[in-house]
């Protein structure tokens, strides 16, 4: 083919896809890339991480961004990497706990995980043979800490790791973190947090919007808290691939090396072999542009428009499960699944949650309150029906 024609069916493909911009994209956690993005995509194309020798620019600016991360976390001297996503990150963490287990003598592998936890948990589950005590929500749908403490007295010394959320994807909500890593600290028990969402709200998240007797605190600066799962392709405005892991020192990048004796580099730690440099490139960038001021600013008005989907959804009755603590709202629905599908037919797309009958919308910063308009409108034509 030629060159005009596979461009011309390529863009009919890309014709068949959501746009970020339309407004429709209502359940998604990723939106539309900062502008800078395609500028820093043609530069760095053909780079790529796994083989760091070879391209040691982009090498230095992952460990540049890493450490950018960290101090907005609380930790002047992380370690880690900007990978394919939270998925792998969380994968990623519990790789650690389970070789920290091994190197202790332990022949099975104790997690204890909140049942809001994502399902990137139950792959590493399988891929690793762990096994897991899932730790039940309290009222506010978060991990029930007495629980848990309970739970870790009678089990003692058998729990390797606690999983955490700052930021859950059904309902947004943030676990008692510095309670958790109290009992952990107690009983000397690694904690990873999932902030693959909240990693980039929750430090730039005005004490306005943060709800009373709510505490968000989730990072290095707690104690135990050994590794963090923030995807700069969420709410950092990076392009996809851009997930990224962070632990507290380089001290557990040893649990995770093996030898890679045919590259410039004699071992490797990620998961993924192959790994494009664009996305360290875009974070770095969007970053150094946004600074934090950008990004508080973002999140503020990603709160505001949340404040204002709640608001319209009242005047038709609508009601929210939970005063939203981030930037997600999960509206009640007695048969969620029938009226995502009906609203699907009607051009929107959300989703569900498990957790709880509800439907569920992510408030991104591609989302305009003309497109909240437009959505409460659909959504109680669809109730009508």
């Amino acid at each position: 083919m030629e060159e005009k024609k596979v461009l011309e069916e390529l863009r009919r493909y890309r014709e068949r896809d959501l746009k970020y911009e339309e407004g429709r994209i209502l359940g998604s956690m990723c939106t539309k890339p900062h502008p800078i993005s395609r500028k820093v995509l043609e530069m760095f194309l053909e780079t790529n991480l796994g083989d760091p020798g070879l391209f040691p620019g982009t090498k230095g600016l992952e460990e540049e961004v890493i450490k950018m991360i960290g101090e907005m976390l609380h930790n002047r001297n992380p370690f880690g990497y900007i990978i394919s996503g939270g998925t792998e990150a969380n994968i990623t963490a519990l790789r650690v706990v389970k070789k920290m287990a091994r190197e202790r003598g332990k022949r099975e592998v104790n997690i204890l995980i909140p049942e809001s936890a994502h399902f990137s948990f139950e792959k590493a589950r399988e891929m690793m043979d762990l096994k897991y005590e899932k730790i039940p929500l309290d009222k506010r749908y978060t991990m029930d800490v007495k629980y848990l403490r309970d739970y870790i007295e009678d089990k003692g010394k058998d729990v390797d790791g606690i999983v955490a959320i700052a930021g859950s994807t059904e309902l947004g909500t943030v676990d008692n973190i510095p309670e958790i890593s109290k009992v952990a600290r107690e009983y000397n028990i690694y904690i990873h947090v999932d902030g693959a969402f909240g990693g980039f709200v929750i430090p730039f998240l005005e004490e306005r919007y943060r709800l009373e007797g709510y505490n968000y605190n989730f990072d290095f600066s707690l104690d135990n808290v050994f590794s963090i799962t923030v995807d700069p392709h969420k709410m950092g405005l990076a392009p996809i691939p851009a997930g990224g892991i962070l632990f507290r020192d380089i001290s557990f990048k040893r649990y995770l090396e093996v030898e890679a004796p045919y590259l410039t580099e004699t071992s490797q730690a990620t998961l993924v072999g192959t790994r494009p440099g664009f996305g360290v490139a875009a974070t770095w960038a969007i970053m150094k542009l946004l600074g934090p001021e950008g990004y508080r600013e973002i999140v503020s008005q990603c709160m505001e428009n949340t404040y204002y989907l709640v608001r319209r959804m009242k005047e038709y009755s609508f009601e929210s499960v939970i005063d939203p603590v981030l930037n997600i709202v999960a509206i009640r629905d007695e048969n969620p699944l029938d009226t995502s599908l009906k609203l699907r037919k009607m051009g929107w797309y959300l989703s569900t949650c498990r957790c709880v009958e509800a439907l569920r919308v992510v408030m991104m910063p591609h989302i305009t309150r003309e497109h909240i308009d437009k959505f409460i409108e659909a959504l109680a034509r669809c109730k009508k029906r």
